[in-house]
C-alpha cells in the first residue's frame, strides 16, 4: 500500500469509497498522478469541470478576483455577485420576476429549494411534495429526504415529512397530483440512477399539472444545466418555464457554488429571514462562475455539448462490443447500458488504460467529459474504451483494443 493512500485511510472520514489515484496536476481533458501518470478524463469531476482543467479564464478569474476581494457576509453585495445573478436570470429565461439565491453545493440548493416548496403551502392545505423513485438530490438532510433512494435514506431515519416518491411516468404524476401538492421536484435526466432519461412530455405535462393544481414545478438542473445536455439548461428543449430551477456542478467549473433560481411568482415566497448562508454569493465563488458561464458562452460550448455528444454516442456504438446494449442521455451526459452487471471491472480496466469513466449502477457507465472535448479526445477515449473492453474479455489484455 502506497504511502498516501495509507495516509488516506488513516486520516479522511470513511464517507468515500477507497480512492484510485493520488492526482497532482490537470490540464484541459487530462489529468496526471504523483507517478506521471496521465488519465484522460470523461468524468470530469462528475460533471463539473465544464472548462476541463486549469482553463485561461477560470485561472485568471480566481488570480484577479483573489487580489481584489474575497469574502464580504451577505450583508453587503459585490459586483460579480449581481453580475452572476443577472447572468443567470438571462440564460434560464427567469427574466425581470425572477431572483437567484446563491448557495455552495447542489445539495444545498436543493435544500433552499425545499423550503420554498413548504412556503408554497397554500394556506395549510398543501403539505405534499413529490419526487421519483430512484432520484439523486443530494445527501444533506432535506435533499437526501427529496432523494428516491431507500438504501442511503435508511440510516438517517426519520427523514423530513411530507415527501413522496412516485414512478418516472406521466401516469403516475397525474395520479398522484391534486390540490394538497406543494411542489414536484424532477431531475429532466436522473443521472446517479444511470443516465435515465424522462418519457417524451414528462415536463410538459408536469407543467400543466402543476398550474392547474398551485404547485410549483422545481428542476434539478445540477448535473443537466450549464450547457451539458446541448441546451443552457435541459428543460429548455422542451420549451417549458419551470418555477424554480437548481444549479450547480458545472456552473463554478470545479469552484463551489449553487443556485436557487425562481420564476415569476415564486420569486416572492422567501423574505428576509427565511433562509441564507454565510458565504452565500461569495465573491470569488461567483467571480469564478461568471468567467466559466460566459467561456461557455463565448466558445460556443453549448453547441459543441450536442455535436460532440452525437459523435460520442455514435463512436460508442460503432465499437460494435456485444457488452454495449445501448446509450441513453443527452449531449455530453451519456450513460452506456452494459449487457452484463461488470461496470465497475470496466471503470478499473479503464484506468489502467489512462482513461476515466464512472460507474453509476452495476449495468451503466456514466460519460460526462468536458465541455471543450474535441477530435483528439474524441479518438483517444476510444482507444483506450476499447482497450478497457478487450481486457474483460475471456483471456483479453488491454494490448488488444490499442491499435
Amino acid at each position: 500500500m502506497t504511502e498516501w493512500h495509507t495516509q488516506s485511510s488513516a486520516d479522511m472520514m470513511r464517507v468515500f469509497g477507497e480512492p484510485q489515484a493520488l492526482l497532482v496536476r490537470g490540464a484541459g481533458c487530462s489529468v496526471w498522478d504523483a507517478d506521471g501518470v496521465e488519465y484522460l478524463d470523461f468524468l470530469g469531476g462528475i460533471a463539473v469541470n465544464a472548462l476541463g482543467h486549469a482553463h485561461p479564464a477560470m485561472v485568471a478569474a480566481i488570480s484577479k478576483q483573489a487580489a481584489e476581494l474575497i469574502h464580504i457576509s451577505n450583508y453587503f453585495v459585490s459586483p460579480p455577485q449581481l453580475e452572476l445573478a443577472a447572468r443567470l436570470k438571462r440564460l434560464s429565461g427567469a427574466g425581470t420576476s425572477g431572483r437567484v439565491y446563491f448557495a455552495n453545493s447542489g445539495a444545498e440548493a436543493n435544500e433552499a429549494a425545499f423550503k420554498l416548496a413548504r412556503l408554497n403551502n397554500g394556506g395549510g392545505r398543501r403539505t405534499r411534495i413529490l419526487a421519483l423513485h430512484n432520484s439523486f438530490h443530494g445527501r444533506t438532510m432535506g435533499a437526501l429526504a427529496l432523494t428516491g433512494k431507500p438504501s442511503i435514506q435508511e440510516d438517517f431515519a426519520p427523514l423530513p415529512a411530507g415527501v413522496e416518491h412516485i414512478d418516472s411516468t406521466i401516469e403516475a404524476l397525474e395520479a398522484a397530483m391534486d390540490d394538497t401538492v406543494a411542489a414536484v421536484i424532477v431531475e429532466p435526466i436522473k443521472g446517479e440512477a444511470g443516465v435515465i432519461e424522462l418519457p417524451d412530455g414528462y415536463l410538459t405535462r408536469a407543467r400543466d399539472l402543476a398550474t392547474r393544481h398551485g404547485a410549483l414545478l422545481i428542476l434539478d438542473e445540477i448535473q443537466t444545466g450549464t450547457g451539458r445536455t446541448g441546451y443552457w439548461f435541459a428543460y429548455q428543449r422542451e420549451g417549458i418555464v419551470p418555477d424554480a430551477i437548481t444549479l450547480a456542478k458545472g456552473m463554478g467549473g470545479g469552484f463551489p457554488i449553487g443556485a436557487l433560481v425562481t420564476f415569476g411568482a415564486a420569486s416572492d415566497l422567501f423574505t428576509p429571514g427565511k433562509h441564507g448562508s454565510t458565504f452565500s454569493g461569495n465573491p470569488l465563488a461567483t467571480a469564478t462562475a461568471n468567467a466559466v458561464l460566459a467561456e461557455i458562452e463565448d466558445a460556443g460550448l453549448v453547441d459543441n455539448a450536442r455535436v460532440r455528444g452525437e459523435q460520442l454516442r455514435e463512436l460508442v456504438l460503432g465499437i460494435g462490443s456485444p457488452l454495449i446494449t445501448e446509450v441513453r442521455g443527452r449531449g455530453l451526459l451519456l450513460g452506456i447500458g452494459l449487457s452484463r452487471p461488470v461496470a465497475n471491472d470496466l471503470v478499473r480496466a479503464a484506468l489502467d488504460v489512462g482513461l476515466i469513466i464512472n460507474a453509476p449502477n452495476p449495468h451503466t457507465i456514466r460519460l460526462a467529459p468536458p465541455l471543450i472535448v474535441g477530435d483528439d479526445e474524441l479518438q483517444l477515449f476510444e482507444q483506450r474504451f476499447r482497450a478497457a473492453l478487450a481486457a474483460l474479455a475471456p483471456g483479453g489484455s488491454p494490448n488488444e483494443g490499442i491499435q
